[in-house]
């Protein structure tokens, strides 16, 4: 056999291979090998930006410090978290925000790049005029927004506009610069394109916030070339409000002056009230890059979380770990849906509750107390923004079931500041305690966290915590804790709003008691459950305001909102707020068949056109409220009285119509996670009315499966056979392959992992769920 020269050997070898990578690429095309995209793909965080959602806009990490975004100037309620899909003038990017809430903080620290001569006012007022198309709506008053002179706030489209988990980006149209933001969990990372040979500027605005009614001992220094350091203090609806930070730049700050009021102050370190620094340059580097790091404890420490958690200059690299963060978290709840849409409203739901609560410590663990002393190793993440009254209902429930991490440090977080301030938080906001809405939900939260297992905090000290804020004067809470009504001309100011909420915390507390075998503590907190029934008037069928001398108070509502007795609602909607008790309130009413009547009559019922409506009670069918959270379990309460079919009927309508996938898809406040979290929970076909009694009430599923990745390893899967637009009532229910005939699942059932199938039709079956013995 006579061999090829070698050459040709080894041409011949590297065409053979060549040819058999060809062959496997081809065949592997032919296979169409499935890519699956990430989830972050389906998340759009547009959704709920306009109307009242309130939701934030801009970069961040899951339950980050920083939430770095666009800033329009502050109109109004709609402008809470700082931006509204509504406006057309950017006034900056600051470095936090808030989340759907119903009043306006944060928007710390706030940065604009523009070309030009130098400006130093964001500058915009408000010309009311009558309404006409692309103007604001300003409290209900049209008008066109005017710059002034000194203005350094700019036009934007949102077709110039790109948002996705971790990622923001716009052009400044009026300077020709391009903006991207990207954060870690402590620093925010700007970079900024600036137009060739342009004069250029950024000014760090320590004075401007949302709410915020006054500065004070606000500082900024020049360290080196590079580095700025620095505080805020403002007072807003969190009063004498602490924040500190340094910035790194990728470029040399040569030309830095410091004002206060607008006026130019001596040296490049100073303390006032009214502070803002300026940075400028000739012709403006074509990219400028910004490292913002945020502190509840020191520049110093801001200066270090810099360090720690970006080391360089790798803006696309943060942008992609930002990305891998948001994936992993929303990993934990796997769907399928139907339709694309649906993927994206329930995706864009689950970011929505992993913005707040936010990470209120440094990467070294120091955090500033509501006492402000300073806290160095506490063995835990340190947590604030807990709009606890909104989130116990779903959103907290919902961090039981998929972080029970976490949770626990949620749960150390509330013990931290019941050791530091004497109560468990109501509503707390970077180390103060607004004191904002009835009740305090915090004791429900940790209750149903120690009753679900979570792990990590000490249960004895939880229980204590829990019993002592319960046993205060707080609020009512003399009368409650010696089983008396709350009297409404004594306590004037939401007086049966306050005792529902705390028959919840009552009936959370009771059963914690049971499960650590304090059998008195039990018995006691649970008649303080019942104490709802004293503001019974069997005359009308309401819970209302009932006086000192006995009477019930006069020239009485149920549709009015504008009474004393409730928060954000009227006497229709606070009937059904017996969570721990429903079976109770069915006999208060007289039975299942008037409980269902008198439920029938909520969806129906209308106010005189004279009572008018509160901003906060967007989307009402009849008396019922979904953009407001008293209401959010109400539609479930017909699973207790045995007509599951109509919770199905009304879950189904409202999770198509009070969702939709558009930037006014959030019917009312999204209220740190809240709105979003019953969208979750209802569209896997379930929602925990009473948390602490670990029961999910079964009504009617959007998507086609859902699986939970449960702590236990053993994944919890519901799937919807049948499912469509018409086939919304539930037929039949297997759980792992048997009959299932109850109208709810437990906890404990999830956590043993296993598969529930929902066979689905277009009528009702009116048996499923109503033997009493299948009822939650």
């Amino acid at each position: 056999m006579k061999l090829l020269p070698s050459k040709k050997r080894t041409v011949l070898c590297i065409l053979s291979m060549a040819m058999l990578v060809t062959g496997i690429n081809a065949a592997n095309a032919q296979k169409k090998v499935k890519v699956t995209p990430p989830l972050t793909s389906f998340v759009d965080p547009m959704i709920g930006a306009g109307g009242h959602g309130h939701v934030f806009v801009g970069a961040s990490v899951p339950f980050g410090a920083v939430q770095v975004g666009p800033d329009n100037h502050y109109k109004g309620w709609d402008w809470c978290s700082g931006y509204n899909y509504a406006d057309s003038l950017m006034i900056g990017f600051a470095q936090t925000h808030l989340s759907g809430t119903g009043i306006g903080d944060l928007a710390d620290i706030l940065i604009m790049p523009y070309t030009g001569r130098t400006r130093l006012d964001e500058g915009i007022s408000i010309v009311k005029t009558p309404a006409t198309a692309g103007q604001v709506v300003v409290n209900g008053a049209a008008g066109v927004e005017k710059r002034s002179e000194n203005s350094f706030a700019s036009r934007y489209t949102h077709q110039q506009e790109k948002v996705k988990p971790g990622y923001y980006s716009v052009k400044l149209l009026d300077y020709d610069v391009n903006v991207e933001l990207t954060a870690t969990e402590r620093v925010a990372f700007h970079r900024y394109h600036f137009p060739e040979g342009k004069e250029g500027h950024i000014i760090i605005d320590l004075q401007t916030g949302v709410g915020t009614r006054s500065t004070f001992d606000c500082n900024i220094k020049k360290v080196d070339d590079y580095t700025l350091v620095g505080r805020r203090k403002a007072n807003g609806w969190a009063q004498n409000r602490w924040i500190f930070f340094a910035i790194k730049s990728s470029v040399p700050l040569t030309k830095f002056g410091v004002y206060d009021n607008n006026k130019l102050q001596d040296g490049t370190d100073v303390t006032a009230d009214k502070v803002k620094g300026l940075i400028s340059f000739d012709k403006a580097p074509a990219t400028v890059m910004l490292k913002v790091g945020i502190s509840p404890v020191s520049p110093e420490n801001a200066l270090d979380n810099i360090n720690a958690e970006i080391p360089d200059w790798n803006f696309e690299k943060v942008v992609k770990d930002a990305d891998a963060k948001w994936n992993k978290e929303l990993s934990v709840l796997n769907v399928e849906t139907r339709t694309l849409s649906d993927k994206r409203i329930f995706y864009t739901s689950l970011y929505h509750t992993m913005i707040d609560p936010s990470m209120f410590n440094d990467h070294n663990g120091d955090y500033r107390g509501t006492d402000r002393k300073v806290y160095t190793n506490p063995g835990f993440t340190n947590y604030s923004v807990f709009s606890l009254w909104d989130t116990y209902r779903a959103a907290d429930p919902l961090y039981v079931l998929i972080e029970p991490k976490r949770m626990t440090d949620m749960v150390n977080t509330m013990l931290a500041i019941y050791d530091q301030q004497g109560k468990l938080p109501i509503w707390h906001l970077d180390g103060y305690e607004t004191g904002t809405m009835p009740g305090i939900s915090s004791m429900q939260v940790i209750a149903d966290a120690y009753l679900k297992g979570v792990k990590g905090f000490d249960a004895e000290r939880a229980y204590n915590a829990i019993k002592t804020t319960a046993s205060s004067d707080f609020k009512g809470l003399n009368y409650v804790k010696d089983l008396k009504y709350i009297p409404s001309d004594i306590l004037r100011r939401e007086p049966v709003a306050i005792a529902l909420e705390y028959g919840v915390s009552d009936g959370s507390t009771a059963l914690m008691a049971k499960q650590m075998g304090k059998t008195d503590d039990y018995g006691y907190f649970s008649k303080r459950a019942q104490e709802y029934k004293q503001y019974y008037d069997p005359t009308d069928g309401f819970l209302k305001g009932k006086r000192a001398d006995g009477t019930f108070v006069p020239n009485y509502s149920p549709t009015s909102t504008k009474n004393n007795l409730y928060s954000e609602g009227n006497g229709w909607q606070y009937l059904w707020l017996v969570p721990e008790d429903v079976k109770g309130l069915i006999s208060l009413l007289g039975g299942d068949k008037k409980f269902n009547n008198k439920l029938d009559s909520l969806f129906v019922a209308k106010a005189p056109a004279s009572e008018g409506v509160l901003a906060d009670l967007t989307g009402e069918i009849g008396q019922y409220a979904h953009g407001d959270e008293p209401s959010h379990a109400t539609i479930y309460l017909y699973d207790y009285s045995g007509e599951q079919w109509k919770t199905a009927e009304k879950s189904r309508f409202i999770t198509k119509n009070f969702y939709p996938d558009n930037p006014d898809g959030i019917i009312g406040n999204e209220d740190c996670g809240q709105m979003s979290a019953w969208y979750i929970f209802s569209a896997m076909g379930f929602y925990p009315v009473f948390p602490a009694s670990g029961e999910y009430v079964i009504g009617s599923p959007v998507v086609k499966k859902a699986t939970i990745k449960t702590t236990s390893g053993k994944p919890f899967m519901v799937e919807a056979v049948n499912n469509s637009d018409k086939n919304i009532y539930v037929q039949s229910i297997t759980f792992n392959g048997q009959p299932y005939k109850k109208s709810y699942i437990t906890y404990k059932q999830m956590m043993q992992g296993g598969t529930m199938v929902m066979t689905m039709g277009d009528k009702p079956n009116y048996n499923f769920g109503k033997a009493e013995a299948n009822r939650p």
